[in-house]
């Protein structure tokens, strides 16, 4: 098998026109270089170089691995810049995990926060399914956006991954126009015990934090509509069927025919995070992207 390496001195003998050139070239004695033209020689099975006065001239199979060597240089120069992209961010490859609300406020943005400052990092975008976090266990997804129930909260059953703090959306009340408490500037959580509630989450984080919140005010509500949909949820509140809790992320268009309230004593919320998976190589387009997130998330 043909030496790489011996393959690049012939090409710095044939550029330069001779032993002593090449050696100068390379930073090798002119012993040396003969040696490895030598090997190199004995590797091919024929004579690579000819003399011709002072200097050498390669033969036909001597320009043959010459004009190869010149390829291999510069592949190896591409993945020698393209390595240096890679591990400084500029390139490389993300699979992410989101959840709808979070896709529009603070995905898109980060997006295009990073496709403007490395637009060599290609980003594969996937809603997720109700648990996204096998994939990031299982290196399907380098990051998946994740909800946990209570503000800052760290949750339990996380094993495998690390999870990274974005922000905290808070509930909010909606209540239909004309709803007695609608002139009020915020609602405490205990005035909507007794109100039927329109549900606007499925099982899980999200409907755990206001299930948590109203537990810690004394009541459990009493869910007469299931819509698990924040527009339809709006829309059974307007019509009057009862009140509904939607995080601030999730309002989207507000129906017009609802009023929207701060909540308080206490405030249910849900902390967004972005997981990651615990033993993970560094990848810096990664690092970058979190913190695109992040500057997302604080605008």
């Amino acid at each position: 098998m043909l030496d790489v390496r011996r393959m690049q001195v012939l090409r710095a003998v044939v550029s330069s026109g001779s032993v002593t050139g090449a050696a100068g070239l390379l930073g090798y004695t002119p012993s040396a270089v003969s040696q490895q033209i030598a090997a190199l020689e004995k590797e091919a099975g024929t004579e690579l170089l000819e003399r011709v006065g002072r200097g050498v001239r390669p033969t036909a199979a001597g320009l043959l691995l010459t004009e190869y060597a010149d390829a291999i240089g510069r592949q190896l120069a591409q993945a020698e810049a393209g390595l240096a992209d890679l591990l400084a961010g500029r390139t490389g490859r993300l699979a992410v995990r989101y959840f709808a609300t979070a896709g529009a406020a603070l995905v898109a943005p980060a997006v295009a926060r990073l496709r403007a400052a490395r637009p060599g990092v290609r980003i594969d975008l996937k809603l997720a399914d109700p648990d996204p976090l096998p994939d990031v266990r299982e290196g399907r997804a380098d990051l998946a956006l994740v909800v946990v129930p209570g503000v800052g909260g760290t949750g339990s059953g996380y094993e495998g991954v690390r999870l990274l703090p974005l922000l905290d959306d808070p509930y909010l009340a909606v209540l239909p126009k004309g709803h007695r408490l609608a002139a009020r500037r915020s609602v405490p959580l205990t005035e909507l015990a007794a109100e039927p509630w329109v549900g606007s989450e499925w099982p899980g984080p999200c409907l755990d934090a206001q299930l948590s919140a109203c537990e810690t005010a004394g009541f459990r509500p009493r869910f007469v509509v299931e819509s698990e949909d924040y527009v339809t949820a709006q829309g059974f509140v307007a019509a009057g069927l009862g009140v509904a809790l939607i995080p601030r992320l999730g309002l989207g268009s507000r129906h017009p025919e609802v009023v929207v309230r701060p909540v308080r004593e206490p405030e249910p919320s849900r902390s967004i995070h972005a997981a990651v998976r615990r033993t993970a190589p560094v990848q810096p387009a990664l690092g970058a992207f979190v913190e695109a997130l992040r500057a997302a998330a604080a605008s």
